[in-house]
């Protein structure tokens, strides 16, 4: 199949660009660079040994969108763009709707006046709010706890709806957890552009020397050692699932954990980090950050029943990855 893939230069993104391409897949990528490196994109072609057609443009601009979707006859898209820090989020909770909302309005409008039915989203976990964990599919989504996981839940509902009122369509709404590890060449990995607003990125700078300490937002949370507790999740595992997803995708709206189904603490990743790596990561405790939730990790039957779907990577694996990545490339 030919994909769009927007946001694919990004961190996630990108993962999942170069798994589209060993599954054979052809693939276009859209991204406007607000928070990825243009280098990705040569970096990308050398991996795959491909031709993947770029364009920096910002989906939520129609006219280029329409332009691109004149010259190639996608069969399907995977929509990453948008912005994606909750803490930025509760600061700047205009530009998040603006940016979020709009570009998946833009894009489903171009999407239906040129016949591309098959749409995987990038959702978040953050659309169940703070509700007991394992999050199951099956939970109701009835209030988030920041402006990020409300555009993620907005955007669930305008494709649910969408694709309501137009059967042809199939949507998979994937809630990915916590996503963190590079690929095992090193080649791409996470490194976002300013102070990162990520965990793993932000360890790594600091095991890096790059920056003087890591700042754990709050250790007294009701966990076994205060801090937050998360389902992290290979991004190698993660884009993967992003694959399966396109090519089994069905008739409807299909929303879909992607996770371990295992929840790590903050400090318990840190350890890991300096076990694995033989490396030191100072830290201080900070105030709790507005928006965060103590505890959450994913229910993951279904994403093995439908999709066939199971991680393959340890916590080691991720640590060791993220490092390997951090020191070839993050400045």
């Amino acid at each position: 199949m030919k994909i769009c893939v927007t946001g694919g230069l990004g961190y996630i993104g990108s993962h999942t660009v170069l798994e589209l391409c060993k599954a054979g897949h052809d693939v276009v990528i859209i991204d406007n660079l607000s928070n990825a490196h243009i280098s990705v994109h040569a970096t990308l072609e050398q991996m795959t040994c491909k031709t993947l057609p770029f364009f920096s443009h910002d989906v939520r601009d129609k006219e280029k969108l329409e332009a691109i979707f004149k010259t190639h006859a996608f069969d399907g898209i995977i929509h990453f763009a948008g912005f994606k820090a909750v803490g930025e989020s509760v600061k700047e909770p205009l530009a998040y709707y603006q940016n979020n909302v709009i570009s998946t309005l833009t894009l489903c409008e171009v999407a239906a006046a040129y016949g591309v039915n098959r749409f995987v989203f990038s959702s978040s976990a953050t659309v169940y709010g703070d509700q007991k964990s394992p999050l199951e599919e099956t939970a109701p989504l009835l209030e988030t706890t920041n402006p990020y996981g409300e555009t993620k839940a907005m955007q669930e509902r305008i494709l649910s709806d969408i694709q309501h009122a137009q059967p042809p369509m199939m949507v998979a709404l994937l809630r990915y957890f916590n996503p963190v590890g590079a690929d095992p060449s090193g080649l791409i990995g996470e490194d976002p552009k300013g102070i990162p607003n990520n965990l793993m990125p932000f360890i790594a700078k600091v095991a890096a020397g790059k920056r003087p300490k890591l700042s754990v937002f709050g250790n007294d949370y009701p966990t076994p050692d205060g801090t937050g507790v998360r389902d992290y999740i290979h991004v190698s595992d993660l884009a993967r699932g992003h694959v399966l997803a396109l090519e089994k995708l069905w008739a409807g709206t299909h929303a879909i954990n992607l996770g371990t189904g295992r929840g790590t603490s903050v400090l318990e990743l840190v350890e890991a980090f300096e076990r694995v790596n033989g490396v030191k990561v100072p830290y201080v405790i900070e105030g709790r950050r507005p928006g965060d939730v103590a505890v959450s990790f994913a229910g993951v039957h279904k994403a093995f029943d439908v999709l066939g779907f199971q991680t393959k990577k340890t916590i080691d694996d991720m640590v060791k990855d993220s490092w390997r990545y951090a020191q070839k490339n993050v400045a």
